[in-house]
């Protein structure tokens, strides 16, 4: 586990227009991921992310995607997106019923390996999957749009992965935090023990481009970047 957090921006939060420069400020103050929310309107009732962004985004950046797929058969939809060696991808246990089919596709492209659970499931199901897994994303609200309320449950189901993880010996998965990822709740989830935190308009990504550098340091501090 890493011991300070990891920030993974959403790109579903960008504007378009803002695109570019948004991407050099992630560069200069070294985002480690871009997270790429794909959605097919059945598992969750919006439409995102599609391949041919992924496609484009990838001649724009060099960093690492961070994959989150909320479909339907993702062992299916899963191979029409470019995934890569040092990816992030997190495949929805409610999705599918062969999840260790996904994991064992994920690992083949040398990327990181990563069930998501929505707020109501419960991390039983994770039983049988910890061999194959690099990281566990929790989500803190249901899946499907941003600007949710956080889920306050989900600080402590964080909190219970995390000592269940040391108890078995996995300390080196990560846990992801997804879902209202304010300073204040990013805090809360660091302290909990999660290492990856989804950032979008609730922190760094907004309409402007302005204060951006002084957003993601806000971010940093909040994540372990500081004496706690």
């Amino acid at each position: 586990m890493y011991d300070k957090g990891m920030i993974s921006v959403s790109m579903m939060c960008v504007r378009l227009d803002l695109t570019m420069e948004y991407l050099k400020a992630f560069e200069r103050n070294n985002v480690e991921l871009l997270h790429i929310d794909v959605m097919d309107g059945t598992f969750v009732p919006n439409i995102t992310i599609g391949v041919d962004y992924v496609k484009q985004l990838r001649e724009l950046s060099d960093k690492p995607f961070d994959f989150h797929f909320m479909v339907e058969k993702p062992e299916e939809k899963m191979k029409w997106f470019d995934i890569r060696e040092g990816d992030w991808v997190s495949v929805h246990w409610e999705s599918t019923s062969h999840i260790d089919k996904c994991m064992q596709y994920i690992k083949s492209r040398g990327a990181k390996a990563s069930i998501a659970l929505n707020p109501g499931t419960p991390l039983w199901v994770l039983d049988e999957m910890y061999g194959y897994l690099d990281g566990v994303l929790l989500l803190s609200v249901n899946p499907g749009f941003a600007g949710q309320k956080l889920i306050p449950s989900v600080i402590d189901k964080v909190r219970r992965m995390s000592e269940h993880l040391k108890q078995i010996g996995r300390e080196d998965i990560t846990i992801i935090a997804d879902g209202n990822m304010s300073n204040e709740n990013a805090a809360l989830m660091y302290r909990a023990g999660a290492r990856i935190f989804v950032a979008g308009t609730s922190s760094i990504v907004k309409d402007t481009i302005e204060g951006v550098d002084e957003r993601i340091a806000a971010k940093r501090k909040s994540i372990g970047f500081c004496a706690e």
